[in-house]
């Protein structure tokens, strides 16, 4: 038995498949995940790891039928997203349809949905069983998962890291910005989600390593060789250098070895 990754839409993320026979790297092929049969892209080359965990099975190589069949499905599931939108304003829910997905046998109808308190979903489930006879399942959504999903350029000007190649979202906190320099702007450290950029954690382990040989800021220090001292009101771990404000003015790029902590000051 193999095993290869597979990649579905509207998500970077890669689920490992068993199958018999390899695939070539970007082959689309049916699989049977959790939810059912589902079009997916093989994105590795097969492996002989028998123990290793897998989510499902990749049935064979979809064929010119099969991607028909998922591209009619996708255009009727992005009707009924539509008209579940217009549904749900029409009542005044306050509810956002993300993303509708049918299985490749049209058993299985999963609507993704976000909403920012707890809301009544049995209109909208009687909506689309006027619609459809398949089973429905409605999930809710983070503001990263939509953005995933959804995809959305970031601040650098490139498409999002969740859409493109993140496998999971590891915790981003506000500390990360600081042991970075960056100004404390909502708006400059948020992603098109509206959390936290999640490359923050990219280069934070890299600053904290840098920051070890430094003192920290609002230190009280003096100046070895002219003897001022005054407060660190700015470090610069890039460069190894503080800078200093003193009684004389500012200090910039000072080392740290030109430096001694004012006595009676705890560095932390």
């Amino acid at each position: 038995m193999y095993l290869q990754s597979v990649r579905f839409d509207h998500s970077p993320k890669l689920h490992s498949m068993r199958t018999d026979t390899p695939f070539c790297v970007d082959t689309r092929v049916v699989v049977h995940s959790r939810r059912g049969p589902e079009i997916a892209r093989v994105r590795t080359e097969a492996e002989l790891s028998p123990g290793a965990q897998q989510v499902g099975t990749i049935v064979r190589q979809a064929t010119s039928e099969d991607l028909e069949r998922w591209e009619e499905l996708g255009r009727e599931a992005e009707d009924l997203k539509w008209m579940l939108r217009a549904r749900a304003r029409s009542r005044g829910l306050h509810v956002k349809i993300v993303l509708c997905e049918f299985t490749l046998d049209g058993a299985l109808l999963s609507v993704s949905y976000s909403a920012d308190e707890r809301i009544e979903l049995g209109s909208l489930v009687q909506d689309l069983r006027g619609s459809t006879k398949a089973k429905i399942n409605f999930t809710a959504v983070g503001p990263r998962e939509q953005a995933m999903t959804l995809g959305a350029l970031g601040s650098c000007g490139r498409e999002n890291c969740s859409s493109t190649h993140l496998q999971d979202f590891a915790p981003v906190s506000i500390r990360m910005a600081r042991d970075q320099q960056l100004p404390l702007n909502p708006e400059k450290l948020s992603g098109p989600c509206g959390r936290l950029l999640c490359c923050l954690q990219y280069e934070h382990s890299m600053y904290q390593e840098l920051l070890k040989g430094l003192p920290r800021k609002n230190a009280k220090v003096c100046h070895t060789e002219s003897g001022a001292c005054g407060k660190v009101v700015k470090l610069n771990p890039l460069q190894g250098t503080v800078d200093l404000y003193t009684d004389a003015g500012l200090m910039a790029g000072i080392r740290p070895d030109e430096i001694t902590p004012l006595k009676g000051d705890r560095q932390g």
